[in-house]
């Protein structure tokens, strides 16, 4: 089996924007004096003043396009971080209304997908399931997905990602890493509650991929650090213990936690024989299989006999639609890109990770694993385009700036150390950071929202995170799981943006006490 680094699985975190920046070939060479001290920016936000419709109310809005100065500890300014923040006008009291913090994963990934795809006023089109064509795009008033009825939002860009950079002689990658990541967007959130008059609002993080594995390590921060308690926290595709997804040689857990994805998506490319018609049924089987027979079948390693590894061989080929003969040559272990490149070998495509609906042409029909991801290709451009020319005709902002969708150098660079620990190191793990910001704040909900076809954080492994959260019994009922039929990216389908929007504000209410 190839082994997964940390670092290489987390650079395929992203929601669907694993991209590399072309060279613009009319940029000046670089001024390396001007790089390594760079010019602090001064904080001049474009304001503009719009209108949208949701659920046949016309709700006003001002939208500020903006950045923050963060500061170390001796007032120096270390990075200017860009926000987006949609504030609905004439409110009455906008102190105790509801405010969401909105951020994407990667890590080095900006907020555009959510910003142009979930939850922002406007949003780009793309086809379900398959490749959107190149411009133009057409981008519409997001009422489908818009959280302005319920809530205020901030979407941020963490440092490195969209506008948002370090200043001075500062440099990107002082902030790329589990804990220093924590604290500048802590710093940031800060900054804007006080200056904006927002300590008393019902507060929220929302955050996709990373942003789920951040949404644990940060709320646990500004709670226990900075004594801003919050109300709730929405988890959009989970991954709060890395081990789950790194298919490390000896490590059996991953294969286990797969398998209920493997069994959903090979119902979904009619791959199985005799398919069942009851897509829920067949999951719960493929759960109850996962966590028991199989999952006994490989801790027996090499003492595993003939006539049971023959049972659990039919089993797999029944729930994965995998041949015998390929699983047993891969000794019942198949890892997430090799399930990519079999599952549809045969019709010459590939299957899709963040969202497996998704098949693409294989570039080496022979290739043990997928060669890229078709979901991406299929909606990356979408978001390129649309997002670099809403935020500069509508939002007024970053005419001669680059914005950076997803930096892949923070992902690669990312320090994933964190303070105490085990003497051995472990896969990145921030599962006590949630659960002792729950247990501190027993008012806190928590929403998990997991799609079926997700191969980058397939939902056994959200359920066995949350299920493993050393929490009092009494705070279980805190957190709330949701299912829907797409993948990391479950807005990209409008039926799933819906029932996601519609899930999501009925959580703000409930956690808020409207």
């Amino acid at each position: 089996m190839t082994k997964l680094s940390v670092a290489a699985l987390a650079a395929l975190l992203a929601a669907g924007l694993q991209a590399q920046q072309k060279p613009d070939p009319d940029a000046k060479p670089a001024d390396t004096k001007a790089d390594s001290e760079k010019a602090v920016p001064a904080e001049k936000p474009s304001v503009t003043e719009h209108t949208i419709q949701i659920a046949g109310q016309s709700i006003p809005y001002t939208a500020t396009a903006g950045t923050i100065l963060l500061k170390n500890d001796k007032g120096e300014t270390t990075a200017s971080v860009f926000y987006v923040a949609y504030t609905r006008s004439g409110a009455g009291d906008s102190g105790s209304r509801p405010l969401a913090f909105i951020y994407n994963g990667g890590p080095g990934g900006s907020a555009a997908p959510q910003h142009m795809g979930a939850f922002g006023p406007k949003r780009v089109v793309t086809l379900d399931a398959g490749p959107t064509p190149p411009s133009p795009y057409k981008v519409v008033d997001n009422t489908t997905g818009c959280l302005l009825n319920v809530a205020d939002e901030v979407f941020i860009d963490p440092v490195g990602t969209g506008f948002s950079h370090a200043v001075g002689k500062n440099e990107d990658k002082q902030f790329w890493g589990i804990e220093e990541d924590v604290k500048s967007l802590a710093q940031f959130i800060n900054l804007y509650v006080s200056r904006n008059g927002r300590w008393n609002s019902p507060k929220f993080l929302i955050g996709e991929s990373y942003g789920t594995f951040r949404n644990a390590a940060l709320v646990n921060y500004l709670q226990s650090r900075d004594g801003m308690d919050f109300n709730g926290v929405v988890m959009i595709s989970t991954v709060l213990d890395l081990r789950t997804l790194s298919f490390e040689p000896g490590d059996d857990l991953p294969y286990i936690i797969y398998l209920p994805s493997y069994a959903a998506v090979a119902w979904y490319h009619k791959i199985l024989k005799d398919r069942p018609a009851d897509l829920s049924a067949f999951l719960k089987e493929a759960r109850q299989f996962a966590s028991t027979e199989y999952a006994q079948a490989l801790m027996k390693g090499s003492k595993l006999d003939a006539a049971e590894k023959s049972r659990v061989l039919q089993k797999l080929v029944r729930f994965t639609g995998l041949t015998e003969d390929y699983l047993s040559k891969a000794g019942l272990r198949v890892n997430a890109f090799q399930f990519m490149a079999e599952l549809q070998r045969s019709s010459g495509l590939i299957t899709g990770r963040l969202d497996a609906r998704f098949s693409g042409f294989a570039f080496d029909p022979l290739g043990e694993q997928a060669q890229y991801d078709p979901m991406q290709t299929a909606v990356f451009g979408a978001f390129v385009s649309s997002f670099n020319r809403y935020v500069r005709d509508d939002l007024k902002c970053g005419q001669d700036r680059n914005y950076k969708l997803l930096n892949e150098a923070a992902a690669t660079s990312w320090n994933w150390k964190r303070p105490g620990g085990s003497f051995f190191p472990g896969a990145p793990n921030v599962e006590e950071d949630l659960t002792q910001a729950m247990i501190s704040n027993p008012h806190l909900k928590v929403q998990v929202e997991n799609g079926l076809y997700d191969f980058a954080t397939p939902f056994f492994g959200a359920e066995y995170t949350m299920d493993h959260l050393r929490l009092p019994d009494k705070l279980r009922g805190n957190i709330q799981m949701e299912y829907y039929n797409a993948g990391h990216m479950m807005y990209l389908r409008e039926a799933d943006l819906q029932e996601l929007r519609g899930n999501i504000a009925n959580f703000i209410r409930g956690a808020s006490g409207m």
